[in-house]
């Protein structure tokens, strides 16, 4: 029988921000994670740190965002101090790119109703035409306009998880991988978790396993509403940097490759790629910036956003099973600041705010169909 303070399951972006805040609260951390035939989004990120028109209708989550990508500045140096890795934090604003007047209305409106429901203090610029075509160089004749924000930005995923993982052992927190959960037992002392021949014991309890945390939260007498869309991204050779702003569908990497993306399909556990998906993407990318035309594509991947019924984190302390969170995002990466510098305190402390209240499971409570927003 292991035991450990705090057990956090999954090892993806959330999880492991979670136990890197937790780790630095003090707590002694073990991490068990499903492994490799989990189906995880954390490998398979864009890489924006994205706040524009993030929390329309849903005001709690809007101000949620921009407080992570104001931590992200502090968070970032943190990771470096403690794991030597550059994650490639950029903040120089962001662009989303419409290629009709319909798309360009659209976002106009989530982004006017968020600069209303703040009282004006939601910056951002709708650019059309010549003022457009200054401010992001390239930017093909498809592009009918675009709204830019300065609050948005983006890292290098792939180093962030690598950032957090290596963090997390330098704070001493244990990591195990090919667990699987098959029981979850509650005792007067916290809680008994079995893994196939293994036995962990703790008095706090994360479960931030993606997808897992609806099985898991079951075991645990709480239901957690979670759906998928499945996401493809397309990856370039190397190019000379000609993009210096992240946009929504296309960015360009610290290494000069050149992600193209943001697809949503509802395809259950189907993580694979599709030819019509991946084509749609390269053209609206070639569409956007006409020299994305001949260049070579080198990989090409699917993986599953988890998301809930409204498209907004779950961050339940609960009730039938006091000591133990559900933490439930898609946002990894925009939010993983916020997880390590806020949310984690907040567990450490069994102190849940009016700040996380409206994340709560029972928002869904009035809910009989679920509308998985992407």
């Amino acid at each position: 029988m292991q035991s450990s303070q705090t057990i956090v399951l999954g090892a993806g972006l959330v999880g492991m921000a979670v136990a890197y805040g937790l780790a630095r609260q003090g707590h002694a951390v073990t991490v068990l994670d499903e492994g490799d035939q989990a189906f995880r989004a954390s490998r398979g990120n864009f890489g924006l740190l994205w706040v524009q028109s993030k929390g329309f209708r849903m005001l709690p989550y809007a101000r949620w965002t921009r407080r992570s990508a104001a931590l992200w500045p502090e968070f970032a140096r943190m990771l470096a101090v403690d794991s030597g890795i550059d994650v490639q934090l950029r903040q120089p604003g962001g662009f989303q790119l419409c290629l009709s007047t319909d798309e360009l209305k659209q976002e106009l409106a989530r982004l006017e109703w968020l600069r209303d429901a703040q009282q004006g203090d939601y910056p951002f610029e709708c650019l059309e035409g010549a003022q457009l075509r200054q401010r992001l160089p390239g930017v093909g004749d498809a592009v009918v306009g675009a709204c830019y924000s300065p609050l948005d930005g983006h890292v290098n995923p792939l180093k962030l998880l690598h950032a957090l993982h290596v963090a997390c052992q330098q704070r001493g927190v244990k990591v195990s991988n090919g667990c699987r959960i098959d029981a979850i037992g509650q005792h007067s002392g916290g809680f008994e978790l079995a893994a196939g021949g293994q036995r962990w014991r703790c008095k706090q309890l994360v479960l931030a396993a993606g997808l897992g945390n609806r099985t898991l939260g079951a075991q645990l007498g709480h239901e957690v509403p979670l759906g998928t869309t499945r996401g493809q991204i397309l990856v370039s050779e190397r190019l000379q940097p000609f993009l210096h702003f992240p946009t929504s569908t296309v960015r360009q990497t610290d290494e000069g490759t050149v992600q193209l993306g943001d697809s949503a399909e509802s395809v259950g556990l189907n993580d694979s790629t599709s030819v019509p998906v991946m084509a749609d993407i390269a053209r609206r990318a070639v569409q956007s910036f006409p020299c994305l035309a001949n260049v070579r594509l080198v990989r090409a991947w699917g993986a599953l956003r988890v998301l809930t019924p409204d498209g907004a984190p779950i961050y339940e302390a609960l009730g039938c099973a006091p000591g133990a969170w559900v933490v439930s995002c898609h946002s990894g990466v925009t939010l993983a600041a916020a997880h390590a510098l806020s949310l984690a305190r907040h567990i450490a402390e069994q102190s849940p705010t009016a700040e996380l209240a409206p994340f709560s499971l029972q928002r869904f409570d009035q809910q009989s169909e679920f509308n998985y927003a992407h």
